[in-house]
């Protein structure tokens, strides 16, 4: 079994690492890691929730650490792109928490928020930059930021920045950097623009490939409610009130759809805050650090602004509208069943959206379970599809040998679990993940 140690990694970062508990690295680290300290070009395919933060933060620290050099005014010596403002803090939480016994100068940009304190933390040059595409562009465009001395270049979650139209943004600020650098790219999926943009990128890279959808969806028990529209709020708020459930991610399509579940949940008595694209950058992090802490039991939120939510123990995820495009469904359950753990996201399904629903089936390929018992079952909704065998009170049905389907939706499996961890609670073994798996078996709601 490769350790950390056997990796090679300088000192400082082996005892932050041992600080955090973490000892075995995770695929996609145990496969990146020995190339990028090799200097190597990179093209990593991974979900969320697999360790690739790591993957690509740790070489680059071992690479600082062993190469010290005076800073360039305006000048980062690593930038790293990210597509949201969530993930670029969650990255640069990361460079902090695996940085902590080096001399590290790190920043982080992004839009949203006023720039002065962007810019200050620009003025001497730092090591590590995270940023957003578009803020970043303006900061340059200002005269504040400079890219001609970056060595290392991580363009993360290039799939949803190519879905978010930053893909111009990205080939103007690639041509402002030096040709002679390091550029990793990592995405979950590999559309052919994405092939596109690696070929144009990468010099003969390495490819470590890890963790496809189908495994991330195998570890989380699925289910499906035929609900009518008018329904969903109480529907949802049945499931939230669950004491199984710990900590609920409910996914909505539209942002004003967000605010008014979430001042629902809350006028009934749940902690709930929206998070969505027209939140202010202080509401965001208010309502991600009362989530984090476990004050907030319920983020309601939208597709985009969910990119960099990265919380392991997240124990159900919601789907209180099914999303109109299927590879979005896998994303937004794989912020459930993380490090190794097991997890539940059920669906609610009315008439209008069947054929998303036959659309994500086909994705991910499996009929999703139906739920029935519950007040506020609509045949309507569930008419004219066939479904496998339906899930009753305390049933214990398997999806394609895969876990235990059955029982409510409100129940949880707990998988192993750890106290402390470093920023944004990363879980025992390695950062970003735990192999181990918990058992199966069907739980209900109490």
């Amino acid at each position: 079994m490769t350790t950390f140690t056997d990796l090679h990694l300088s000192e400082p970062l082996l005892r932050a690492l041992a600080e955090e508990g973490y000892t075995v690295p995770t695929p996609i680290q145990a496969g990146a890691i020995p190339h990028l300290l090799q200097g190597r070009d990179l093209l990593g395919l991974a979900q969320t929730g697999t360790g690739k933060t790591a993957a690509f933060a740790l070489p680059i620290l071992h690479r600082l650490a062993q190469h010290r050099v005076p800073h360039t005014a305006k000048c980062p010596r690593v930038l790293v792109l990210a597509p949201t403002r969530e993930l670029a803090s969650q990255i640069d939480e990361s460079f902090v928490a695996y940085g902590r016994h080096m001399r590290l100068s790190h920043a982080v940009i992004f839009g949203g928020v006023g720039q002065g304190r962007q810019v200050e933390a620009m003025r001497r040059g730092v090591d590590v930059l995270v940023a957003a595409p578009g803020r970043l562009l303006d900061l340059i465009n200002q005269g504040h930021v400079n890219l001609n001395s970056v060595e290392v270049l991580v363009l993360d979650e290039a799939d949803r920045m190519l879905d978010m139209g930053f893909v111009r943004d990205i080939r103007r600020l690639v041509a402002m950097m030096p040709k002679e650098r390091q550029t990793l790219l990592f995405s979950a999926t590999m559309p052919a623009a994405i092939a596109e943009l690696a070929s144009g990128l990468l010099r003969d890279p390495a490819r470590v490939e890890v963790t496809p959808p189908s495994t991330t969806v195998e570890r989380i028990r699925q289910a499906v409610m035929f609900v009518d529209d008018s329904n969903k709020k109480q529907a949802t708020l049945m499931l939230v009130q669950s004491p199984k459930v710990v900590r609920a991610i409910v996914f909505t399509l539209m942002k004003h759809e967000a605010n008014k579940v979430a001042e629902f949940l809350c006028a009934q008595g749940v902690n709930a805050e929206a998070i969505h694209g027209n939140k202010s950058q202080g509401a965001r992090e208010r309502a991600m650090a009362g989530f984090k802490s476990g004050a907030v039991k319920v983020l309601v939120a939208t597709d985009i602004a969910a990119r960099g939510i990265d919380v392991d123990d997240v124990s159900h995820v919601f789907n209180y509208d099914l999303p109109n495009v299927p590879e979005s469904y896998v994303h937004r359950i794989g912020r459930t069943a993380r490090a190794g753990r097991e997890g539940w996201a059920v669906s609610l399904c009315d008439a209008e959206q069947r054929a998303w629903l036959r659309d994500i089936e086909k994705e991910i390929g499996q009929k999703l379970p139906v739920f029935m018992d519950h007040p506020f079952h609509s045949e309507m909704a569930s008419s004219s599809t066939m479904r496998p065998p339906v899930l009753g009170s305390g049933g214990r049905g398997r999806q394609n040998g895969h876990g235990g389907g059955g029982g409510r939706p409100g129940g949880q499996n707990h998988g192993p679990q750890r106290s402390g961890g470093r920023p944004g609670g990363q879980p025992s073994g390695a950062p970003g993940r735990n192999n181990r798996r918990s058992s199966g078996g069907g739980y209900r709601a109490a």
